[in-house]
């Protein structure tokens, strides 16, 4: 009997290991060598207990989370603050973040090609994050479900493969390695860390993305067992990238990191050109997935929130993520940096995971919305822990983001 489907988990996997999960995790290496290992194992079960409720939501309801979320009010002012509400956080953020994406990919490009600018007026434009953006464009034009799916899988096993080669070539030390993956420290000053760490993981969009892709590909309750392996697989797989990039960082000996290309560059003396090149082209898939699935995210939103057909092939549909998809590539390519938009981006992220965890902690439950299928009490007292942890550390990163402006 089969039991295993691609499916699109893989997408989620492609969204949240981008270009700042990758700088992220090389920082945290580099400052903090191998104990805040853990943190990743705590992320995976987080993001695999809130993906696996929103998928289920999605499959079995065969509507975008959005519009669920939407319908479980009757009160007009309430739909109205939680469509403006999702979509400040969705799609403003997606904005915010697919200029960093496609800057991170670029910079994976920069490390292996000559870098190549053009000047225009008193703009230099930048030919990688012109590159990013096409191929991005072309994907998300021109590709269906099945042609995105298989893109992203098969970028996602070149990322990993990237990463693993990578890792591999430092010749970690495995007993600290261990320890660092079973036994939860915190070092003096590393809270924020931890904090971004799962932040990174555990991304407000993914869980809407997740539950739109789930619907289109499934249609049958009968195809849950392969949503859950579908998931756990994509999900572990993900996090085992990250702990490669921290494994990497910390094997490395190095310290001044300030970003993914630092360690790429920083490999080449120690360890030789290869590894160099086989970081930054990690880093280059890490920011060509992650600017394909924000603005296809993005669309899935705001498509929902209005009641506009979700089909790929939609002009409203495409509308939204070419909008978004040209802003990114504008921004990067004349080296913008939105960071006032990125703080309200993540200010509003901040406000909206713990919201919509605990809204799908409720959906999950209801008999009148999922039947039989709801969470059984071990599964509500499971995932009513990890919404208190969510919350927990969305009131920790708000406070610093706001004690930062």
């Amino acid at each position: 009997m089969k039991v295993f489907k691609f499916g699109p988990a893989a997408l989620i996997t492609a969204a949240f290991i981008g270009p700042g999960t990758v700088t992220l995790c090389s920082i945290a290496g580099a400052q903090y060598g191998y104990v805040l290992l853990w943190t990743m194992v705590l992320s995976i079960i987080i993001t695999i207990v809130l993906q696996n409720m929103a998928a289920k939501l999605g499959l079995i309801t065969q509507k975008g989370l959005a519009s669920i979320i939407k319908e479980s009010f009757n009160t007009p002012l309430f739909k109205f603050l939680a469509i403006i509400l999702i979509l400040s956080a969705i799609v403003i953020g997606n904005t915010a973040y697919e200029a960093g994406n496609i800057s991170g990919g670029a910079l994976g490009l920069s490390a292996i090609f000559k870098v190549s600018t053009l000047n225009i007026f008193d703009y230099q434009i930048n030919f990688q994050s012109l590159i990013i953006g096409l191929i991005a464009f072309t994907l998300l034009y021109f590709g269906n479900h099945k042609i995105l799916e298989k893109s992203l899988i098969g970028l996602v096993i070149l990322m990993s493969l990237a990463f693993i080669i990578t890792m591999l070539i430092t010749k970690p030390n495995i007993v600290q390695v261990f320890k660092g993956l079973f036994i939860p420290v915190f070092p003096r000053g590393s809270l924020l860390t931890v904090v971004g760490l799962i932040g990174t993981t555990v991304v407000p969009y993914n869980l809407f993305l997740h539950a739109a892709l789930v619907k289109d590909k499934w249609h049958s309750a009968d195809d849950l067992k392969f949503l859950k392996n579908d998931t756990y697989v994509a999900v572990v797989l993900g996090g085992f990238i990250s702990m490669a990039i921290i494994i990497t960082a910390a094997s490395s000996g190095l310290n001044n990191i300030a970003s993914a290309t630092d360690l790429a560059k920083g490999l080449e003396p120690l360890f030789g050109s290869f590894a160099t090149y086989i970081l930054a082209f990690g880093l280059f898939a890490a920011g060509i997935t992650s600017a394909i699935t924000a603005p296809l995210a993005a669309a899935f939103v705001f498509t929902n929130c209005f009641d506009w057909p979700s089909d790929l092939n939609s002009p409203r549909f495409r509308a939204v993520w070419m909008s978004i998809l040209v802003i990114g590539v504008l921004f990067s390519s004349i080296g913008f940096k939105p960071i006032d938009i990125i703080k309200f981006a993540q200010v509003a992220n901040g406000i909206l995971l713990p919201i919509i965890a605990a809204f799908i902690w409720w959906l999950s439950n209801k008999s009148s919305l999922l039947g039989n299928y709801k969470n059984t009490k071990t599964q509500k007292l499971v995932s009513a822990i990890i919404v208190l942890i969510v919350l927990f550390l969305s009131i920790k990163s708000l406070i610093q983001i706001i004690s930062n402006f």
